[in-house]
């Protein structure tokens, strides 16, 4: 087990919030501290917890530092932890200096070239700092003044442009210095096997400095990068439509940035012997690639996620979806060394002996999807006042949280397994360990033409269904994929037997094997809970002349005083649905299945 940190080290990022990001020199402020400690806290974190920094706030309340005095109360982990501030950037550079072994120089000219970056600084154990002459600037305090660090790297366009070119060329994409910026860093760090082939980081690069206005001032996840910088990683940043120009090059060949993101993903699958790989991140939706104003593209957010994913899959990653409006992750790379359980017991599902079919004169069974934590970052900002929500406990409710959160937030994980109140019960998210089509996994495989993925999948997925004892997995999106064929349903049945719930499938309900199996229903996106139970009630009473009486319910980011509020609400509209927690919902699917007495 790891020791605990007897002191810490805390620098705080906060003021870098305070820049108006609608001035060029405010966001470029905000960007370069953010990058340089970012890299800085990946390389000193990576053997043990030593650097923690203060930057995410959700509700006038600063996460980082309600994580990190809920540890030193109430775990045994950081009890009696000292912890020293360190105000100064530059003496926070000097307290690490021996740990580093300078810097690695960049500039804005090519912004892929920031993602070159933070590669680079994981597998060189370099600070990420951006060339910037100006007085004040992160470029003037470290390496031209201050503790003088010295570029042991220069990715600066006017020394790296013949070199993209000529990656570009090599890569045929020809014409594009983006994508030869990340062929370059890809022959360099990936196929030399400096790299970690089992992780990918997908945050948006130095283009963010021209369009930070259109989305919260963290949203730049630099403080996302420690991980991967600890870890590794190969960072990029590409667009997955490959009919689609991006606004942040839009003079490239046509399908320049596909081809170099399926190349990437294809080197990393070969180096990782076809294992799974962990993708930190999400579409940039508000920045880049969609249909939104500014962002350059002709799909929505959707639809690109989809897209995003779909094409992930077909080279075995899966997305830790980083996603914008709770996006930002701070300190990954110091809670990775919480110590874990071998296990974390569950209330005991029910077994087929206790469960029986839905007679005709009972209530219709609803189960509420809790969700979506699929994402370290959302479980991170949200489960302070959504999981501490004095309501809690009074309706049943099925958390939806993926199993994978154990490398990024292992603590939080603990903390809700420890503490859970008898009406609580978790089930794996989308899809499973984690946000993957499962489909896609299964050869043959169009899009990569690589062999099947799916036993890959079950031994992803297996240890830590048994780590964190799940057996449901409440959520399965297809997206744009095709439906999950029976060797993919073979393979769930094998880590989540307690049943799954696909959105493509032939019909309403049914089990395969002894796996239950129910189509997705609808999300609930109502605000008030009056027009929430409403909403509830008339999708059930459709279901219901269906002959449906088993009813799945998914609503995002609510709190267990909303839910107690929709369910007073619908058990006066309608008495005949009982709430119940998806281990209960499933085994009395099954067993009803089983009876032959729901319809198909």
């Amino acid at each position: 087990m790891p020791q605990a940190p007897r002191d810490i080290v805390q620098y705080d990022l906060t003021p870098t919030l305070k820049h108006d990001l609608r001035l060029c020199a405010g966001a470029a402020r905000a960007w370069d501290e953010c990058h340089a400690v970012a890299t800085l806290q990946g390389i000193v974190n990576r053997l043990a917890p030593r650097l923690y920094v203060r930057f995410v706030a959700h509700s006038d309340r600063n996460i980082d530092d309600w994580w990190l005095d809920h540890l030193r109360r109430t775990d045994p982990w950081l009890a009696g932890t000292e912890i020293t501030p360190v105000a100064d950037l530059a003496a926070l550079m000097d307290r690490f200096r021996t740990d580093c072994e300078g810097v690695v120089l960049y500039d804005d000219v090519i912004p892929a070239a920031s993602n070159v970056a933070s590669t680079a600084a994981g597998v060189l154990n370099l600070i990420a700092v951006r060339h910037d002459p100006a007085r004040g600037s992160v470029y003037n305090q470290l390496v031209a003044g201050g503790p003088r660090l010295p570029v042991k790297l220069d990715l600066t366009a006017e020394t790296m442009r013949p070199a993209y070119r000529r990656a570009a060329e090599a890569a045929g994409l020809a014409g594009s210095l983006k994508c030869g910026a990340y062929a370059w860093a890809l022959e360099e760090f990936v196929a030399s096997g400096r790299c970690d082939p089992a992780f990918l980081a997908y945050y948006i690069d130095a283009y963010w400095m021209r369009a930070a206005f259109r989305g919260p001032g963290n949203h730049h996840t630099l403080t996302n990068h420690d991980y991967f910088v600890a870890r590794r990683a190969y960072f990029c940043d590409l667009h997955c439509w490959g009919d689609e120009q991006p606004v942040d090059e839009p003079d490239q060949p046509p399908g320049a940035d596909l081809a170099m993101f399926r190349r990437i993903l294809a080197t990393l699958h070969a180096r990782n012997r076809g294992g799974i790989t962990h993708i930190g991140g999400f579409t940039p939706w508000a920045y880049k690639y969609t249909s939104e104003a500014g962002a350059g593209g002709g799909r929505g957010g959707v639809d690109t996620e989809w897209e995003l994913v779909r094409v992930a899959s077909a080279y075995n990653g899966f997305i830790d979806a980083d996603a914008l409006g709770h996006g930002a992750l701070a300190n990954a790379s110091f809670y990775a060394h919480y110590p874990l359980a071998e296990s974390y017991p569950q209330f005991a599902v029910p077994s087929m002996a206790e469960a029986a079919p839905l007679a005709a004169d009972e209530r219709d069974l609803l189960m509420f999807y809790v969700g979506d934590y699929d994402a370290a970052a959302w479980v991170y900002q949200r489960m302070p006042d959504l999981w501490e929500d004095p309501q809690r406990g009074a309706v049943p409710l099925s958390w939806a949280l993926s199993p994978v959160l154990e490398r990024r937030v292992p603590h939080i994980l603990a903390h809700l397994w420890k503490t859970r109140a008898p009406g609580d019960a978790f089930i794996a998210a989308d899809n499973g360990a984690g946000y993957l089509n499962p489909s896609m996994l299964a050869a043959p495989r169009p899009l990569s033409d690589l062999p099947d993925g799916v036993d890959a999948w079950v031994r992803h997925c297996t240890p830590l269904y048994r780590r964190w004892n799940l057996a449901i997995t409440g959520f399965i999106i297809d997206g744009h994929a095709p439906p999950m064929p029976p060797a993919v349903l073979d393979a769930y049945a094998r880590f989540s037997p307690g049943g799954i719930v696909p959105q493509k499938t032939t019909t309403e309900l049914f089990l395969h094997g002894e796996m239950p199996v129910l189509r997705f229903g609808p999300d609930i996106t109502d605000a008030k809970p009056d027009a929430a139970a409403a909403s509830i009630a008339r999708h059930v009473a459709d279901r219901r002349r269906r002959g449906l009486r088993f009813h799945w319910m998914r609503c995002i980011l609510r709190s267990p005083s909303w839910y107690a509020a929709v369910v007073d609400e619908l058990r006066r509209q309608d008495p005949r649905i009982e709430v119940v927690a998806a281990p209960t919902f499933f085994a009395r699917l099954k067993a009803t299945l089983r009876a032959g007495t729901a319809p198909q």
